[in-house]
């Protein structure tokens, strides 16, 4: 099976180098670059299948190479990393074409999932909202019957949860953003609402016990990733 081949664009050698050797050990090619020049050489020379760059880098910053990335190849899967999650920059990034935006320190778990999402979002062969059938690890969940199945089981949802579960659903081994969550289920983003999906969730997990390679986790400061280990 081939490798995806990963561009890693980071000023700080030894966090690069640590990082790099991670993705290695997880089954990626990683070229590692020190600066935004030698990242913009390297991407100009070489095909690669994802990009993340740190933002603050000296004499080319994250920002403008993605934009440089972004003219010519304007699909490729876009990370930025960032040390401080300044609204503005998240903002500027997200408008610059990026796919995500991971702020120092992180989990590398959810940078696997992450990854492995967007490769696959990628080479088209994610879900989309039209789908009503998905298979999650040893079971199968019909959304517009609103049943989950294991072991023809069946276990029947409420309209919320079958909502829910087909977001998390959608984006699946990816973070589904709190935010997108309630707006599109609740149709509001407060206090209450937020409580009232914290309590769908811990009841979606109870769900999915008997397969110990499907876990929801809660991403600080996002939402909510369903966890699917192959």
């Amino acid at each position: 099976m081939t490798k995806s081949k990963v561009l890693l664009v980071e000023d700080d050698i030894n966090f690069g180098a640590v990082m790099r050797d991670y993705l290695a050990m997880n089954g990626y090619e990683v070229t590692l670059c020190a600066d935004g020049n030698k990242g913009w050489s390297r991407f100009s020379n070489e095909p690669f299948d994802l990009c993340i760059l740190d933002v603050m880098m000296p004499d080319r910053d994250g920002f403008s190479l993605g934009k440089d990335i972004r003219k010519v190849n304007p699909r490729i899967p876009l990370i930025y990393l960032t040390a401080k999650a300044l609204k503005e920059d998240v903002i500027k990034g997200f408008g610059i074409g990026a796919d995500d935006y991971i702020t120092k320190p992180f989990d590398p778990e959810i940078l696997l999932y992450k990854l492995k999402a967007l490769l696959k979002r990628s080479s088209g062969n994610n879900n989309d909202e039209s789908q009503e059938e998905f298979k999650i690890g040893s079971y199968h969940f019909n959304h517009k019957l609103r049943e989950l199945t294991f072991n023809n089981l069946k276990q029947k949802l409420s309209p919320r949860e079958a909502d829910l579960l087909k977001l998390l659903c959608i984006h699946i081994n990816d973070v589904l953003p709190r935010e997108v969550a309630l707006k599109t289920i609740w149709g509001d983003e407060n206090y209450f609402t937020a409580r009232s999906m914290d309590v769908f969730v811990t009841r979606i997990r109870k769900y999915f016990k008997e397969d110990s390679s499907i876990e929801i986790v809660n991403v600080h400061g996002n939402g909510f990733c369903m966890m699917v280990k192959s």
